[in-house]
C-alpha cells in the first residue's frame, strides 16, 4: 500500500472538542471522522484496525466452539414487550413505525431475537449451543462523548449460550471467561475481571472486564493483595468491628434543634456515624419505600435497583416525605413505621443502641435496636465501598480504580426462556427450559481502549496484532531518484516476505513523514535515506521503545521478519 494513494487525513493540532487521548488521536491520525454526535465514520486506517480486532475475537470464539450468526438490527417491538424490557429501556431505545404502522425498535442488544431463534431447538440432545455475531447496535445515548468510547452506533460482539442446566451453564460461562482473557491479552488490553451487576440485562452471575485508565467511567474496587475485583455497584467489603453502647429497653426521644445532617448529630450529640441509622426515602415503582443504612455509609443506587429488581426508582420529594412521615429530611426514621416497605443494609443487622430520626422535626431517638424496633421487610447489601476498607476476601485495604469496561459476561438464567416460552424435550420426554448466558465486547470501544493504554506525546502505539500496518517504509528524500528507487526495492522486498507494509512515497519533507508515522502508531519504521545508503544500511525504528538500529540492506528482510514474528 502507498501512503500517497491512501486516504489518511492527519491533523497537526488537537481538535478543540476532543478530550480523551483516544478521541484526540483517532481524529488527528485520520482514523475516524464524526458525522454527528455519537456517530463516526471509520476511515481506511480505522477500518483496518477494526477488522483485525474482529478477527482476534472471532478466532477465540471459534476456539471455544461458538458458531457465528447474524441477526437483524431492526426488531418487532412485540418481542421486547414480551420480555418486559420495552418499558425498562425507555428513551435509550430508538423506536419507529413502518409504513403499515407496525411498531419497531432498533436493537440495543439481541437477547429477545436470539431466544426466538432458539425456539427451533427441540431436544436436550441439541444442547449446548453457543451462537455469536458482530452486529451494529443502536442506543439513544443522552451524552455521547469521548469519541468511540460512548457512541450511539457501535459494533458489538455478542454471544449467547443455551444449556440444559446450571452446571452446564457454569461450563459455558467459564469458557467465555477464558476466551475473553485471551482476547484482551492479544489486544494488549490489561483487563481485570471484576464482579458486576447484571442491571437491565437480568440474570445472576456477572463479570465485567475493566481496563484501568484515567479516562474510564467505571469505578472498580480492587485488592492488590489477593486480586479481588468488583465494580463499585457490586463490590462489598468486610465491616470493621463496632461496639454497641447505650442499650435501652425501648427507644428514647430527645430534642435535636437545628440538626439536619449525620455530621450535626455526631458532633452535637456524641452520636458517631457508625452508630446512626440513616433513613432515605425512595419511590419504588410508585411505592414510597424507606431505605436504611449506617450513618457513615453511602447508598449505591444500582445496588438498590438490583435489590428491588426494578429500574423504576427515584428519590422521594420533600412534600411526599412530609406527607407520609410527618417530618422533613434530617429527622427521618423507620421506628414504628408499619405502612411503608423498609429495606435495610446488611451492616445494620443485629445493631443495637443506635440513633435515628423520630419522624418529628428537631427530634431523634437513641437506644434503637434495629431488629426489635424497626419492621425491616428485606435485607440487602446496599452500601458503596470506599478506598481503604478491608477486602472481603483477605482483609487487606482495597483501592478504588477508575477503568474502562471492555467486556461483560452474564448468566441470564431463565429470564428469556420464560418470556419467549423456550422449551426442549428432556431425557424423560418432559419439557425442559434451556438456561442462557450472554457475553459482549464492544469492538470500537476496544480499539479506543488500546490507545488509552498505549500512546505517548507523539501519537498512538499500536500492538502488532491490530496495527493497520506492521511496518512503514519512509523514503526520506523522495525527490532523489537513487533514494526513491532504493525505497521501492525495500518496500517490494518486505511485501515479498509477507510483511504488512506501507511505503510513504509522498513528496513531502522527511520530518512530516516521521511525525505522521509516529502519530498513526505503526509499530516499526524503515527509513531509506542518503546517509544510510552511503553505508549500505537502512534505519530500523521500534515505535514502542524508540530504539533505532542501522541494518544492512541485505539483512533488512530477515530483521523485519523476525521483528514482526514471521
Amino acid at each position: 500500500m502507498r501512503w500517497s494513494k491512501m486516504h489518511i487525513p492527519t491533523l497537526r493540532d488537537d481538535p478543540a472538542d476532543a478530550g480523551a487521548p483516544s478521541h484526540r488521536l483517532l481524529l488527528r491520525g485520520g482514523y475516524i471522522r464524526q458525522l454527528m454526535a455519537g456517530h463516526y465514520s471509520l476511515l481506511p486506517l480505522g477500518q483496518r484496525v477494526r477488522l483485525k480486532v474482529i478477527d482476534i475475537i472471532r478466532e477465540e470464539m471459534n476456539r471455544i466452539g461458538a458458531q457465528e450468526i447474524l441477526m437483524p438490527v431492526m426488531h418487532p417491538a412485540e418481542l421486547w414487550q414480551r420480555s418486559g424490557r420495552y418499558q425498562v429501556m425507555g428513551e435509550e431505545q430508538f423506536r419507529l413505525h413502518d409504513r403499515k404502522g407496525a411498531e419497531l425498535v432498533l436493537g440495543m442488544t439481541h437477547e429477545e431475537v436470539v431466544s426466538s431463534l432458539a425456539t427451533e431447538l427441540s431436544s436436550y440432545r441439541e444442547l449446548p449451543q453457543a451462537w455469536y455475531q458482530f452486529q451494529t447496535k443502536m442506543r439513544d445515548e443522552p451524552r455521547p462523548k469521548a469519541g468511540l468510547m460512548r457512541t450511539r452506533e457501535f459494533t458489538m460482539k455478542d454471544s449467547y449460550s443455551f444449556d440444559v442446566g446450571p452446571d452446564e451453564l457454569d461450563v459455558a460461562f467459564l469458557a467465555h471467561k477464558g476466551a475473553y482473557t485471551a482476547i484482551f491479552e492479544r489486544l494488549g488490553i490489561p483487563a481485570i475481571p471484576a464482579e458486576a451487576s447484571s442491571g437491565a440485562m437480568g440474570g445472576s452471575d456477572s463479570i465485567e472486564f475493566v481496563c484501568p485508565s484515567p479516562s474510564g467511567e467505571d469505578l472498580v474496587i480492587h485488592c492488590p493483595a489477593c486480586g479481588y475485583a468488583a465494580n463499585i455497584e457490586k463490590a462489598t467489603a468486610r465491616l470493621t468491628e463496632v461496639t454497641d453502647t447505650g442499650l435501652l429497653d425501648a427507644p428514647e426521644a430527645f430534642a435535636t434543634p437545628g440538626v439536619r445532617t449525620i455530621e450535626d448529630l455526631a458532633t452535637q450529640h456524641s452520636a458517631p456515624g457508625d452508630r446512626q441509622v440513616k433513613t432515605l426515602v425512595y419511590v419504588v415503582d410508585g411505592q414510597l419505600t424507606l431505605v436504611l443504612l449506617r450513618g457513615d455509609h453511602a447508598l449505591h443506587e444500582q445496588k438498590l435497583i438490583d435489590a428491588v429488581k426494578t429500574n423504576g426508582i427515584r428519590p422521594a420529594q420533600p412534600d411526599e416525605i412530609q406527607a407520609a412521615l410527618g417530618a422533613l429530611p434530617g429527622s427521618l426514621g423507620a421506628v414504628g413505621v408499619k405502612d411503608l416497605p423498609v429495606i435495610a443494609d446488611e451492616a445494620l443487622r443485629g445493631r443495637r443502641g443506635m440513633f435515628t430520626g423520630a419522624n418529628k422535626d428537631d427530634s431523634h431517638l437513641r437506644g434503637v435496636d434495629v431488629e426489635r424496633d424497626i419492621a425491616v421487610g428485606s435485607w440487602s447489601d446496599l452500601r458503596q465501598v470506599e478506598a481503604g476498607e478491608p477486602c472481603i476476601r483477605c482483609g487487606e485495604p482495597v483501592r478504588v480504580e477508575r477503568g474502562i469496561e471492555v467486556g461483560h459476561i452474564f448468566k441470564l438464567g431463565y429470564k428469556y426462556s420464560d418470556a419467549l416460552d423456550l422449551r426442549v424435550s428432556g431425557p424423560d420426554g418432559k419439557p425442559v427450559k434451556p438456561i442462557m448466558g450472554c457475553y459482549g465486547i464492544g469492538v470500537e470501544r476496544a480499539m479506543a481502549t488500546i490507545i488509552e493504554v498505549r500512546h505517548d506525546d507523539k501519537g498512538m502505539i499500536w500492538p502488532l496484532a491490530v496495527a493497520p500496518f506492521e511496518v512503514v517504509v519512509v523514503i526520506a528524500q523522495q525527490e532523489d531518484a537513487t533514494v526513491a528507487e532504493a525505497g521501492e526495492r525495500a518496500y517490494q522486498a518486505l511485501l515479498d516476505a509477507g510483511v504488512e507494509v506501507i511505503v510513504d512515497d509522498r513528496a513531502v519533507r522527511a520530518g512530516v513523514k516521521f511525525s505522521d508515522s509516529e502519530l498513526v502508531g505503526i509499530p516499526f519504521r524503515v527509513t531509506i535515506g542518503k546517509r544510510g545508503l552511503a553505508g549500505g544500511t537502512a534505519e530500523f525504528t521500534d515505535r514502542a521503545t524508540g530504539t533505532r538500529t542501522d541494518v544492512p540492506l541485505d539483512d533488512l528482510g530477515k530483521v523485519v521478519r523476525e521483528a514482526v514474528g514471521r
